[in-house]
């Protein structure tokens, strides 16, 4: 046991301390990541069951004052009313597919029954300073219907975006139902609607893509990677072991004195 008496000295304690707790520091970063995996999985799965499954028509998953679920979210939806432009807003700082930043086109349409759906139209250039309200292409005029996607209100937590206060007229920084029917003075459905039927003519707002599926294969990797670091801490450590004592056995066999041959007589 001579030989492994260096594992007392300072160094050797510290880096053994340091390997041990790396162990199950990198199993728990390894979880983590496996819990993202699944996560990610469940929403991609979601995500696509609701983008293909067939249209309904929206009062039939929301109402005023209703929260979408995240079962909700992404289903396509038809509704049947008219636009009232007079009235829409815009969504600041919004990018399109090429990143550029502008605006959402937000615009309220009016159900048979007399209650509004918020519609976002899509995207439109910013053409300079976000002080004046822009110019809009005006959507399809009397009754129409519409088939989008169901989105839930936007806040501060879930989007990152600061809901900023004294904001250009007809401007908003997030898009949520519960403000927009109090300045509406209207029974507003919760949630809103990302337009994506009809095809937009010339110079309409351009639609918001389909919501891309997140990267889970990846935090799947990252979990086998933290795995494979915590396996490989031990066999490096003894690795390093096995070149301390290689090295000071070395080392003391240079230091012994040469043998002396006997003097011929």
């Amino acid at each position: 046991m001579r030989r492994y008496r260096f594992l007392l000295t300072s160094q050797w304690v510290i880096l053994t301390l340091v390997s041990i707790a790396l162990i199950p520091t990198m199993i728990r970063l390894g979880f983590w990541q496996q819990h993202r995996y699944e996560e990610r999985t469940a929403r991609n799965n979601l995500v696509s069951q609701a983008l293909h499954a067939k249209p309904v028509p929206v009062e039939r998953l929301t109402s005023p004052g209703h929260t979408v679920t995240r079962t909700q979210k992404y289903r396509m939806v038809t509704a049947t009313g008219a636009f009232d432009p007079s009235r829409e807003v815009v969504v600041r700082r919004r990018t399109n597919s090429d990143d550029e930043v502008g605006f959402h086109v937000l615009t309220p349409f009016v159900l048979t029954d007399g209650k509004v759906l918020l519609v976002n139209r899509g995207w439109i250039p910013a053409n300079g300073v976000q002080t004046a309200f822009p110019e809009i292409p005006a959507p399809p005029a009397g009754r129409t219907t519409i088939t989008g996607r169901l989105k839930a209100d936007e806040t501060t937590a879930a989007s990152g975006i600061k809901n900023v206060k004294g904001l250009p007229d007809r401007q908003i920084m997030l898009i949520n139902s519960a403000e927009e029917a109090r300045r509406l003075g209207a029974q507003v459905l919760g949630g809103y609607v990302e337009q994506t039927a009809p095809e937009p003519k010339d110079g309409s707002p351009e639609q918001i893509s389909d919501p891309g599926s997140e990267d889970a294969p990846l935090n799947y990797a990252y979990m086998i990677q933290w795995w494979l670091f915590a396996a490989g801490v031990p066999v490096g450590w003894w690795f390093l072991v096995r070149r301390e004592i290689r090295d000071r056995e070395e080392a003391a066999a240079e230091e012994q004195p040469e043998a002396t041959e006997p003097a011929t007589v």
